[in-house]
């Protein structure tokens, strides 16, 4: 008989919360194994004893038969000295140390615990927070580590006898299920009316979830907390409602997203394919943005009008599932707007008397309950782009979890920007995005943000030595990186160099081959101090040259120019030497008195930044086809551009011909060393004029648009390659955000022979910033002096501030 062996076997990745201390339990004593099992901030650690065939059997499957929430990074173990003490056990948690463990992202409700929650026999029946180790909050109610109820929101909520017994059971479904609870033992949800100039009043003697059901279907608007902050939610099939909630939140047209019922009335709304349906009903849930049915109007139009797409969600909470009611409930919703809980440009609110004084005047009642979330955690969105995955917001579902980097990197903190700001820590090989933070304008998003900063570096251990920020001198997070610095050393980076180190990371690109990268966005500081934005850089990680750009316009008025695409367009439309004629539908949308002043300012250059951007090209053709005028919310004008386009006669075959639409490339003169290409988009917009005036519908000009743009990426590549011979092309910056362009450009590249890299797993717009920002400061540890022909510093520019 062969002497037992004992191994200490040591489980890395997301393995505190999911379940797996149970898995091991029961692994191990399936195999008459004996030793312990305990959560540390390194991660699981076990120590297993017996024979060593059955040791063996233990280590070999142990990550490959994980329970479904856990992501298990490595599994390391060794020899150790036999115990000879029987029976197997788990242990208290041990604190002490950095944190080395990775936090799971909250779940959608498992369906166990939904049968549970509609079985009238059953003691969960209707329990709003009925959880267990397969589902429910995680990262935004943890407050420490290891992952413990004591480390958790929980911690104030005792369990009682039932609850207990369960939590202490191997054989239970929520044996160490840390938020466990029951109606015995809370949290308890209830419902608060306004009462006018009045203090809000809780409505006692029934159902919370009940009356609220029923306010809904009357046209109520209720603040609902939920697992990452309180949506403000009504009928969206009552267009009244809908109108009402926009005007309250000073929304404007941007579309809001709907959560329905089930999957079926999901695909009475929109189209939804195999990757969609996924999605909808996975573990994570997100909003995703699918293709609206043609000829579905009502609320559609109400909840997004004149939008290509409408973003829904399923419910992904006990509380969810009972606003729209169990088997046998009056009738409720069949689909609700879900929208953030905040004014626009403000962080989504988390706690009750903060959403009792920020949220009135916007909700009508909440419903509420006592658990503390600890850090704010917006909805996730999501699209399907050629079959894949494309993260436009990262947050509830996907944060905490690292991002895989392909280098080491020193521990570092990168701010992101002041748009959809994300912030990144990193170290060694992992990098962790925070969830989405919001634009960085407003103070109540700059105190999130520093919450958000404190809360990851809680949670994953990093101390950061490094600090990383954008190039902008105005930017809010930029001066908060310069604030804390504390001597540490910070690292300036260009805005669009990020976006694209950021893709490269995220494909596990070491650097040691510059890749040519399209990054197409609205707004970036450049070397030059102008707005940039239609970039075309050769870059790595440690620096890049300009190759192309658009050719350079006036910006009139900054922010009114983005407000107000008429503006761009007029722009545009002088600098291509192009009359303003009152034919044109920009033109006849500007107002004189303001028309006469934009003529001035163009011709005096006063408050006229330069801008080389493609979002604003964008906004300007959309204008001047005369599909958008005003922009109420980012990239509106972009985005009916890109409806409009659908809508073209003959979508469904080849991709358009631009016909006479094309950019004129201007090329530098071969004595002009690394100076940039330009490309004058003058040819299509007198192009477009001149379908304008031949009566071509606006969604032929839109598709047209779309082509010629697709036909510049790819031109300018083939130029890149003959020149530095580079076959990797990277397509980032928000505008590719549109899909219809950022499958028509895959296309014409790959047919073309080049390696199209996009963003799947990162947002390609500036929710994605942090991580190339990070990348790119741990690349270089000071900066080169500029080569003979640059203007730039190549990665950024590096203090000590």
């Amino acid at each position: 008989m062969e002497s037992p062996q004992r191994r200490r076997v040591t489980v890395r990745g997301v393995v505190q919360g999911v379940g797996f201390r149970p898995y091991v339990y029961a692994r191990a004593t399936g195999l008459g194994l004996a030793g312990h099992v305990t959560n540390t901030p390194e991660g699981v650690v076990t120590e297993v004893e017996g024979a060593p065939a059955a040791v063996s059997a233990f280590c070999e499957r142990l990550a490959a038969d994980a329970p479904p929430l856990a992501v298990v990074d490595a599994v390391d173990h060794f020899e150790v000295p036999v115990v000879g003490v029987g029976g197997f056990s788990i242990i208290a948690s041990r604190s002490g140390g950095p944190a080395r463990t990775l936090v799971s992202p909250d779940t959608a409700t498992c369906a166990a615990c939904l049968a549970e929650l509609a079985d009238p026999a059953d003691r969960r029946h209707r329990h709003p927070f009925i959880t267990c180790t397969h589902c429910g909050p995680r990262f935004t109610i943890v407050t420490g580590l290891p992952y413990d109820r004591a480390h958790t929101t929980m911690a104030g909520f005792p369990m009682c006898a039932d609850c207990a017994r369960e939590y202490a059971d191997p054989a239970d479904r929520r044996f160490h299920a840390q938020p466990v609870a029951c109606p015995s033992c809370g949290p308890r949800l209830r419902l608060l009316l306004a009462a006018g100039a009045k203090a809000p009043y809780e409505l006692t003697g029934t159902d919370p979830v009940a009356e609220a059901r029923r306010l809904l279907t009357r046209g109520a608007i209720l603040a609902v907390k939920g697992l990452g902050g309180y949506h403000l939610a009504c009928d969206a099939t009552r267009p009244g409602a809908v109108a009402e909630l926009r005007r309250r939140k000073s929304r404007g047209d941007k579309p809001f997203a709907v959560m329905a019922r089930d999957l079926a009335g999901a695909e009475r709304l929109a189209h939804v394919g195999p990757e969609e349906r996924a999605l909808l009903t996975g573990k994570v849930r997100p909003v995703v943005l699918l293709r609206r049915r043609a000829g579905v109007q009502g609320p559609v139009e109400e909840v997004a009008p004149r939008s290509p797409d409408l973003g829904v969600m399923l419910p992904y909470t006990p509380v969810h599932h009972l606003l729209f009611g169990l088997p046998g409930d009056p009738p409720g919703p069949e689909l609700l707007v879900m929208t953030s809980g905040n004014l626009a440009g403000e962080p989504i609110v988390t706690d009750e008397a903060e959403a009792l004084e920020r949220l009135a005047g916007l909700a009508d009642g909440w419903l509420t309950h006592d658990r503390p979330i600890h850090v704010p955690c917006d909805d996730s969105v999501v699209r399907v782009c050629d079959g894949a995955t494309l993260l436009v917001r990262r947050s509830r579902g996907y944060a905490p979890l690292p991002v895989a980097l392909p280098l080491p990197v020193p521990a570092t903190l990168a701010t992101g920007g002041d748009l959809k700001n994300a912030l990144c820590l990193g170290e060694g090989r992992r990098a962790w995005l925070s969830a989405h933070i919001g634009d960085m304008d407003d103070l109540a998003t700059q105190v999130a943000f520093e919450r958000a900063e404190r809360q990851l570096e809680s949670i994953t251990g990093v101390s950061p030595e490094l600090l990383a920020t954008d190039r902008h001198p105005g930017y809010r997070s930029g001066r908060w990186a310069a604030r804390n610095s504390g001597g540490r050393p910070l690292v300036r980076v260009q805005h669009h160099h990020a976006h694209i180190a950021s893709a490269m990371a995220e494909h596990g690109l070491d650097g040691g081959r510059r890749v040519i990268g399209i990054a197409f966005d609205g707004t970036g500081y450049g070397d030059d101090d102008a707005v940039w934005g239609g970039e075309v850089l050769l870059a790595d990680y440690a620096g890049y040259t300009r190759f192309a750009h658009l050719a350079y316009v006036p910006l009139p008025g900054g922010d009114a120019a983005v407000h107000r695409p008429y503006r761009m367009a007029l722009s545009h439309l002088w600098a291509a030497g192009i009359p303003w004629d009152p034919d044109l539908p920009c033109v006849s949308s500007c107002p004189g008195d303001e028309l006469r002043v934009l003529s001035r300012q163009l011709e005096l250059d006063l408050n006229c930044a330069a801008t080389s951007s493609m979002g604003r090209l964008f906004d300007a053709v959309s204008s001047l086809a005369g599909v958008c005028h005003r922009s109420g919310y980012e990239a509106q004008a972009a985005m009916e551009l890109e409806s409009a386009a659908l809508r073209a006669p003959g979508r469904e075959g080849p991709d358009p011909d631009p016909g006479p639409y094309a950019f004129a490339l201007n090329l530098p003169a071969p004595d002009a060393g690394d100076d940039p290409i330009t490309a004058d988009p003058a040819p299509l917009l007198a192009a477009a004029v001149a379908d304008l005036r031949a009566g071509v519908e606006p969604s032929v000009i839109a598709a047209r648009f779309h082509a010629c743009v697709t036909a510049l990426v790819a031109r300018l590549c083939v130029l890149a390659r003959e020149r530095h011979g580079l076959d990797t092309v990277v397509l980032t910056g928000g505008v590719f955000a549109n899909t219809l362009l950022s499958s028509a450009c895959a296309r014409a590249l790959r047919e073309h022979g080049f390696t199209v890299l996009r963003h799947r797993h990162v947002p390609p717009n500036d929710g994605g910033l942090a991580l190339g920002q990070l990348m790119v400061a741990a690349a270089r540890d000071v900066p080169d002096p500029p080569q003979r022909g640059e203007t730039h510093v190549p990665g950024g520019t590096r203090q000590s501030a």
